[in-house]
């Protein structure tokens, strides 16, 4: 995506790795979070999140460590 910085990618894609590793989907992440399925996707789409919306997400998950 144009605009995007190599973190804002590389943090999007940790994220959605770990989805589909743990098998979740964005409509499961959002009802988890308490957030809607729309705002995760255009999260993950854009890489624009916190580090605080990252960790409540993989904690949603079950992550229980990160593969950097």
């Amino acid at each position: 995506m144009p605009g995007q910085t190599d973190w804002e990618r590389r943090a999007a894609n940790l994220l959605k790795a770990e989805l589909k590793r743990q098998g979740v989907t964005y409509a499961q992440l959002a009802e988890r979070i308490g957030d809607k399925e729309a705002n995760v996707r255009n999260k993950l789409s854009r890489g624009k999140f916190s580090a605080a919306y990252l960790l409540q997400s993989l904690e949603a998950v079950g992550a229980k460590e990160l593969r950097l």
